[in-house]
């Protein structure tokens, strides 16, 4: 099912098969912890800004888009343990920007997150974009 992994059948090994179905190595990560995340920080009322927290979420949201990145350019390499890890910090670092964001609408952190994540994707999604997928 596509909604559990976006995937194509040339990509399953960036998937795990749980209960018969394929579920995105980085999602995995990413989502569970993005909510509960967000949900510690309801919890505990964390305050909305933090003196660290854009260098924080940009450093957590770094490794989970240089394995992306890589893994554009060299379809093979990688491993799931690093997906999952790397999607467990970028679920860190999307709760901590997703929390401000809902209460204060395009916070710095979130357009500094957006940036850094503009600024590698779009570079990327351009070199590999005529890529042609194998049959």
């Amino acid at each position: 099912m596509f909604w559990l992994s976006h995937h194509h059948p040339d990509e399953y090994n960036r998937t795990y098969v749980l209960g018969g179905l394929r579920v995105c190595a980085r999602c995995l990560g990413t989502y569970p912890v993005l909510m509960a995340t967000l949900v510690g920080l309801f919890i505990a009322r964390a305050p909305l800004t933090w003196a660290w927290e854009v260098p924080a979420v940009l450093l957590l949201t770094l490794p989970a888009l240089v394995d992306w990145a890589v893994g554009r350019f060299r379809p093979a390499s990688g491993s799931n343990a690093v997906r999952t890890a790397t999607g467990v910090l970028l679920g860190m670092a999307l709760g901590r920007s997703l929390y401000v964001h809902v209460q204060r609408p395009l916070p710095g952190v979130l357009l500094a997150q957006a940036a850094l994540v503009t600024a590698v994707a779009l570079p990327v999604i351009l070199a590999t974009y005529r890529k042609p997928r194998p049959d």
